[in-house]
């Protein structure tokens, strides 16, 4: 039997920063990254696209726009990081979060044009056992992917410039 997560084990020792996460789509995790890495979760961009109004405010925290590892969700990612673009929201992180199913090759190459309009890439690894409960902190995590999502932090947490890339 899983032992849950609490929040101070699940947390990262030092945390200080909030995590601003935003879906490209629906059903794309973020929900689920949201509640395990403590972060605002804003849910799916597409709700929050009106004329003449920013779909996120991020206000300085890192903002981690999340999808799944498909080609359509390649599509939505590319549409939310332009969108957030266009009010200068830079994005820290791109969270791809794995369906269990290998990648596609034409998600693995539009996921590389993005690459240069966000910070980071991070892909988050399936996990079936988040798939089967109310809350993902009554999940304990494979090693693998609880070393995802702290990497993934720790991008976010960097900031939108990777090394080398203009600010």
């Amino acid at each position: 039997m899983h032992q849950p997560h609490t929040r101070a084990a699940a947390a990262p020792a030092v945390d200080t920063t909030e995590l601003v996460m935003v879906g490209a789509h629906g059903g794309a995790g973020t929900s689920t990254l949201s509640a395990l890495l403590y972060g605002w979760d804003l849910g799916s961009i597409g709700n929050s696209i009106e004329p003449g109004r920013p779909p996120v405010r991020a206000h300085g925290r890192p903002l981690v726009v999340v999808c799944r590892n498909t080609v359509p969700a390649a599509r939505y990612a590319t549409a939310a990081v332009t969108a957030l673009e266009t009010w200068d929201e830079r994005i820290a992180v791109l969270a791809i979060v794995s369906d269990g199913q290998p990648e596609p090759k034409d998600a693995v190459a539009r996921f590389a044009l993005l690459a240069g309009r966000v910070g980071h890439l991070s892909r988050v690894p399936y996990v079936r056992a988040l798939r089967l409960v109310d809350s993902p902190l009554d999940v304990k995590l494979p090693a693998r992917a609880w070393g995802a999502l702290m990497h993934l932090r720790a991008l976010a947490e960097a900031g939108p410039t990777a090394p080398g890339r203009p600010a």
